[in-house]
């Protein structure tokens, strides 16, 4: 029985050998491309970049662009015997760059090729290409880099840069190479797989010299890059290109959606910065200068700064006590008895229309206080604690204290404090009504950005309901492909009725209420807005306005915040209004005040108003110092 196990074993592993010395002298001996291999020893493996996919706005213009480059790679194994001096004369580098790069090179590998020099243009690189059989080991790949014909949107669209040493070694699926570029911030990181492309690959056979020995394999392995797919956004560049013109010498942001559609019209951060300028050689000096520049114009302050939202966060508390019964479109409030102060205005605000109208401090202080107050008669502003759960939850569907979903890679969710904040901060049942009422207008805790004051505005224009605002609605040649999460439609569950009283007393707030001097009135458009004026640390407090129009099936939503600029119907509105008039009409006919906006340098305005208490004489512009003059609303 042994024996016959025996000869089995020896049978089968015998008949394995007999295969691989059968596969062995096929490849050798008879396959004369294998022959051929051999006999040159060398095969080059050449990888074909794809072009990254471009980026349009809604009406086919050009966001971003490609422009062929050209980038040397070095295997630093196959380097032999380097001219320096001529390869410096050659290429226009210097020794230490050599020895630098070379060095890194080889402590990533020897045999497999680096980075060496990036983006030759395409003159550079036929002048340098019939040299370079003089330097083996180097070798070129056709590359671009981008380009930003309308020169705007640089924080939304992002900048692509080289992959970092974390991402290249944290690859779930090995495709990136060291030096490769890819998507850092906006767009470009949250359509990289998008806009990337695939990768296509090219083996060539080499003899001993390095000479081209035609394709390997007939190109049986070879394959074709794919180029990325391009981008469709919802932006208007005419639109956005008026507001990097109207927010000049001013620091804030400005975004536009389209209430029906949840589309992003415009979106800027300023100061802004031609993107450009994070495109090619310089990338590195440019980017030292502008994370260095005081204004910070790399930070978005769209989707991830932190602001008070001021009185605009009025209209959500008047929302949610209407529905929850608290108040009705009637109720009116004394002026007296709030701790906090009132705006002059003709007249008393005797009902919701006007408090919103007027922006009247102490009425909406009394809205909060009753809300806080229902249900808990019996020492009601000891048991603040029971409505306030309540009232975060109804908040809270307006998209306040969480992100609202753009397609971004950053976004803040912001603050929206409830029982467990206030019991952290002053102990479990250590705080009542008193340590929360500035909420009421606004201030105190509450903290968001301005894409969520522009959510509110659409979500108003709606009556009751938002859609996620998102960049892009469509992806490769089809203009298809978006994500079904960006067009989600989130409902506040407020009752559609009870936005008439706060769209009626938005609309009197622009034509006759708190937006100065009727900067705010465009002629055949219904605007409704609502100015606010945010406390700021730093200066004078941030203008802030939010509205939408017309006033029947709305096609725009805003919010604008210009930081140091005061009352938010003096500065912030006439900006947003101009915007509107634009996308509406496709044109501005109120020319002076778009040339007082452009012109009007908020840093001057502090100066001059700063000059005036001091009681220094100075020439000045009387339209500046009446706009540091307002009244907060």
């Amino acid at each position: 029985m042994f024996q016959d196990r025996k000869q089995v074993i020896l049978g089968v592993f015998f008949a394995i050998c007999a295969v691989y010395l059968s596969r062995l002298l096929y490849l050798q001996v008879i396959d004369k491309t294998y022959h051929s291999v051999g006999s040159t020893n060398a095969i080059r493996k050449e990888w074909q970049v794809p072009v990254r996919g471009q980026i349009y706005d809604r009406n086919g213009n050009l966001l971003v662009a490609n422009e062929d480059v050209y980038d040397m790679y070095v295997v630093p194994g196959k380097v032999k015997k380097l001219d320096t001096s001529m390869f410096c004369a050659l290429l226009g580098i210097t020794k230490n760059y050599i020895d630098s790069t070379m060095a890194a090179a080889r402590s990533y590998s020897r045999n497999r090729a680096s980075l060496f020099l990036r983006q030759l243009s395409k003159e550079d690189y036929a002048r340098v290409s019939d040299a370079m059989l003089n330097f083996p080991g180097f070798s070129f790949e056709l590359s671009f880099f981008r380009t930003y014909p309308a020169h705007t949107m640089a924080n939304a669209l992002g900048y692509i840069g080289e992959i970092s040493k974390m991402a290249y070694e944290n690859q779930e699926v090995e495709y990136y190479r060291r030096g490769d570029y890819v998507g850092i911030t906006g767009l470009e990181k949250q359509y990289e797989l998008e806009l990337r492309g695939r990768r296509g690959v090219k083996f060539t056979m080499m003899n001993v010299k390095g000479e081209f020995k035609g394709s390997y394999a007939d190109g049986k392995y070879d394959t074709l890059a794919v180029i990325g797919k391009n981008l469709y956004t919802s932006i208007d560049i005419e639109v956005q290109q008026l507001a990097d013109s109207l927010f000049n010498g001013k620091t804030g942001c400005a975004v536009a959606i389209e209430p029906s559609t949840g589309e992003i019209l415009a979106m800027g951060s300023y100061p802004y910065y031609d993107p450009n300028i994070l495109s090619g050689k310089q990338f590195a000096r440019n980017f030292k200068e502008l994370y260095r520049n005081p204004d910070k114009p790399l930070n978005d302050r769209v989707a991830t700064g932190f602001f008070r939202p001021g009185s605009t966060f009025k209209l959500v508390q008047a929302l949610v006590a209407l529905q929850m019964g608290a108040i009705s479109p009637s109720t009116a409030f004394p002026l007296g008895g709030a701790p906090v102060k009132c705006h002059p205005h003709a007249g008393s605000p005797n009902d919701l229309h006007n408090a919103v109208r007027f922006s009247c401090n102490p009425y909406f202080y009394h809205v909060f206080r009753k809300t806080m107050a229902m249900g808990t008669e019996t020492n009601p502003f000891r048991e603040a604690p029971v409505m306030l759960s309540k009232w975060q939850q109804m908040v809270a569907r307006f998209g306040y204290g969480s992100k609202l979903g753009i397609d971004l890679p950053t976004e803040s969710s912001g603050l929206l404090p409830g029982i467990k904040y206030y019991d952290k901060r002053y102990g479990a049942h250590q705080w009542k009504f008193s340590n929360i009422y500035s909420l009421s207008i606004g201030e105190g805790e509450v903290s968001v950005n301005m894409l969520k004051m522009a959510n509110l505005a659409a979500t108003i224009a709606n009556r009751g309901y938002w859609i996620t605002p998102h960049l892009v609605n469509g992806v490769g040649q089809q203009a298809k492909g978006v994500n079904t999460a960006l067009k989600e439609v989130h409902k506040t569950d407020i009752d559609p009725k009870h936005f008439e009283a706060i769209i009626g007393g938005m609309q009197d707030a622009v034509e006759r209420g708190t937006v100065s001097g009727g900067a705010g009135i465009v002629p055949g458009i219904a605007i409704c807005g609502k100015t606010g004026t945010s406390q700021n640390k730093k200066g004078k407090d941030n203008s802030v306005f939010i509205a939408f129009a017309p006033r029947e099936n709305p096609k725009i939503a805003i919010a604008v915040m210009v930081q140091n600029a005061g009352a938010g119907g003096s500065v912030a509105a006439p900006i947003a209004t101009l915007l509107i008039e634009k996308y509406l009409k496709r044109k501005v006919e109120r020319q002076e005040l778009k040339e007082r906006m452009v012109n009007l340098s908020i840093k001057t305005v502090e100066a001059m108003a700063a000059r005036k208490q001091a009681g220094v004489p100075t020439k000045t512009n009387n339209h500046a110092l009446a706009l540091a003059a307002q009244p907060k609303h």
